[in-house]
């Protein structure tokens, strides 16, 4: 029966970096008791690490100043064990896509259901939740890149769905101003037939806060093309919902932008 610390040597050679509690009990021949305790001495050492219950990380000893590998080359088998399907995005997708303001400080990663942030050494992942019928409909290949790492490859959000996520979840995307600097970034590589077919799947007041970001930064083709959405919005809503006015009265003095159907209740500041 082999040792516990050479599964992990054997894994590393074979250019595995982690493992399911079920793979290493079937491949040990161990009782769960016996690997708990094994894992628990290994964990110790630091040489692994378990991001969630049954999954387990193999610390190379480069990892174990940052107390884990990079996020990159583990989501996927992450994924693959929980039974979800993924992308990731935000500000590590806008960073992979060239966006050269953003210094991405947490693993965001967009999933269809409800999943706890969690720490892990001096990483951060945080799941960012879209509704199931919304996730079917933008979670396909063609709107999706792949992120490469020396373990494989991990889902990415395209530039377009990156813009439309950004502007959806701008709270957890730096706020508009960090929308905006994206949109600025990104939008002339976005495709816009694909981002206008991928924008169906999103709330109509995201999609017209897209645009008028993206028409702010100059970008008109892709702005023109999200123009339908705000044919069809029936009330303003503000650009950015988390500024409240100190008094109702005050609200009415904000700009109003027609065509984009939004109250303008933050200046926009980019760099250039």
């Amino acid at each position: 029966m082999a040792s516990l610390d050479r599964y992990l040597d054997e894994l590393l050679s074979r250019g595995r970096a982690c493992f399911s509690r079920e793979e290493a009990l079937e491949a040990l021949g161990l009782n769960s008791a016996a690997f708990i305790a094994a894992a628990s001495r290994l964990a110790r050492k630091h040489r692994l690490a378990s991001p969630r219950r049954g999954f387990y990380l193999i610390l190379r000893p480069e990892d174990r100043v940052a107390g884990a590998p990079d996020p990159l080359r583990w989501i996927d088998p992450l994924m693959e064990y929980l039974g979800l399907d993924y992308r990731i995005s935000l500000l590590r997708a806008a960073a992979f896509h060239g966006a050269s303001h953003q210094a991405a400080m947490v693993f965001q990663v967009i999933v269809p259901k409800q999943l706890r942030a969690f720490d892990i050494g001096r990483h951060r992942l945080q799941f960012i939740y879209q509704a199931p019928a919304a996730f079917a409909k933008t979670n396909v290949p063609d709107w999706l890149s792949q992120m490469k790492s020396e373990a494989g490859f991990a889902k990415v959000a395209g530039v377009e769905l990156t813009l439309l996520d950004c502007a959806r979840y701008f709270h957890k995307a730096a706020g508009i101003n960090g929308v905006a600097q994206i949109a600025k970034d990104l939008g002339a590589s976005a495709d816009p037939r694909k981002l206008a077919k991928a924008a169906q799947a999103y709330e109509n007041s995201a999609v017209r806060r897209l645009g008028y970001l993206l028409d702010h930064a100059g970008h008109a083709r892709q702005a023109r093309i999200l123009e339908p959405f705000a044919v069809k919005a029936k009330s303003m809503k503000p650009l950015d919902p988390s500024v409240k006015p100190l008094t109702e009265s005050l609200a009415e003095l904000y700009e109003k932008d027609s065509r984009w159907m939004l109250v303008i209740n933050e200046s926009v500041e980019i760099d250039y």
